[in-house]
């Protein structure tokens, strides 16, 4: 009977009935030639894993993150809210000891790539972000069959940083990345550098070195903090220092300021004397007042300093207004309109002899001749004398008046004519010695204007070269040291 029915199982089910060890073997090799061995590489991985739990198996050892990072690009520096956005290619490694296999059992596969969403990720940030980045989303990790988990991803990283713009355009940036875990203490996540210090300072592979800033080094720190005296964080800092190239600012601020500060020079070569000087002067001014009110929208602007070109401007603006006020004052000095009382000895000796040698002015003639009150006591005396003679031509005496001449004693009639005419000859003389006195006070006024316009204009030279070499050493200095 037993046999029977073994029979009509067999030819029924066509030999499938076998023993319970005989039945699953063919149905293991036929799972495993269906299923991937990355499928099965990560069911074996995530069946058991929590990832809200740090991957350690003993609580008592800390997890060591190794980070890295690479400045790509200097995307915007602004200035007025002290805001830093650069592009960073961001590198971080960590031990896993919960995504372990072998990879014999796996076709060899050393390296697999899974969620980022599925397993643990340090929550280390960087302390100066002040706003979220366009950056790209990668959703990947690669997880290695030793446990090493490597975490790449590109950010646009927009940051606090205290921006010195004093020396601008010839300013040097040192803006810090602070990396540090938000909430684990230094015992449950410790930071480390993935590569040298030398290797990342002077890294600039990947840098894009055609925009206005240029990357100079990266240095690096690392800090172990404490909030309070209990616990203590770790932190790596890097310290990104980048400079301004200055060539744009250079053509388009300096320059323009240079030239029309040249041009008020030479305006000094201009007669004092003439009105040209005073118009051409304003029109300087103005034009720097229009200049400035150009490049006010260039020049950085924060509420806790100034840059010095903004006080080079400044200083240049009260140099036009000092040599306008000079030059007026000096065209008030040579126009005299009405009679004046003559130069002062004083000034006749400070200016005139003093100023003159001091300013290497020997060939004073230039200035005209120099009247001094002795020789105009000699005219006075001389035009006294000519008068007399000119009113007592006639006759010497009363005797005399009573001689014959040969000719017809005038008339009293032709008497009052002699005496008109006389007192219009006086009062022509007295004209012209008045217009002498005039020219005279005008031209002793004249040399002094001139002296003192020379000397003005040179120690206005001096000031405005003595500025300019200083603030040029200065740029030197800051753009090559």
């Amino acid at each position: 009977v037993f046999f029977f029915l073994t029979c009509v199982l067999n030819s029924f089910f066509g030999g499938g009935v076998l023993s319970p060890g005989s039945a699953r073997k063919p149905g293991n090799q036929t799972s495993k030639m269906t299923k991937p061995t990355l499928f099965r590489l990560s069911e074996y991985l995530m069946t058991h894993y929590k990832k809200g739990i740090r991957p350690v198996r003993d609580w008592r050892t800390a997890t060591t993150v190794s980070i890295d990072v690479i400045v790509y690009a200097i995307l915007s520096v602004d200035e007025k809210n002290q805001v830093l956005t650069t592009y960073i290619w961001y590198r971080q490694r960590w031990m896993d000891e919960f995504l372990l296999w072998n990879p014999e059992e796996f076709d060899n596969v050393t390296q697999i790539s899974v969620p980022t969403e599925s397993i643990w990720v340090p929550d280390i940030l960087i302390n100066e972000f002040v706003d979220v980045g366009k950056s790209p989303n990668i959703p990947y990790v690669y997880v290695g069959h030793h446990g090493e988990v490597r975490n790449y991803k590109p950010i646009q990283v927009v940051t606090a940083c205290s921006l010195d713009i004093y020396n601008f355009p010839f300013d040097v940036q040192n803006c810090s990345l602070t990396f540090t875990s938000w909430l684990h203490i230094i015992q449950d996540i410790n930071i480390s550098l993935w590569r040298s210090p030398e290797q990342v300072k002077f890294d600039k592979s990947v840098f894009m070195n055609q925009g206005e800033w240029e990357l100079l080094y990266v240095l690096t720190e690392y800090e172990a903090f404490s909030i309070d005296s209990k616990d203590s964080y770790a932190q790596m800092i890097f310290y990104v220092v980048i400079r301004r190239r200055p060539l744009f600012y250079t053509v388009s601020l300096l320059l323009p300021s240079i030239f029309l500060m040249v041009m008020d020079i030479v305006g000094f070569y201009l007669p004092p004397d003439s009105g040209e000087r005073v118009s051409f002067k304003i029109t300087l001014l103005l034009g720097y007042s229009v200049f400035l009110i150009i490049v006010s929208d260039t020049l950085p602007a924060t509420a806790i300093g100034t840059p010095l070109i903004g006080v080079y401007f400044v200083v240049c603006m009260a140099l036009l207004v000092i040599s306008l006020t000079e030059t007026i004052l000096i065209v008030r000095l040579v126009h005299k309109q009405d009679l004046q009382p003559h130069v002062p000895d004083w000034v006749k000796y400070l200016v005139l002899e003093k100023a003159t040698a001091l300013l290497c002015i020997w060939d004073k003639k230039r200035f005209g001749p120099i009247r001094t009150q002795s020789a105009d006591t000699c005219q006075y005396n001389e035009n006294n004398t000519s008068t007399a003679r000119l009113n007592h031509f006639t006759c010497e005496s009363a005797k005399d008046c009573e001689k014959p001449q040969g000719v017809a004693l005038p008339q009293r009639d032709n008497a009052a004519v002699v005496d008109n005419i006389l007192h219009e000859i006086s009062s022509i003389r007295q004209y012209l010695e008045k217009r002498d006195e005039y020219r005279d006070i005008a031209r002793e006024w004249l040399q002094v204007g001139y002296v003192l316009d020379v000397l003005l204009f040179r120690v206005y030279l001096v000031a405005v070269l003595a500025y300019g070499i200083t603030l040029g050493t200065l740029w030197s200095v800051w753009q090559y040291a």
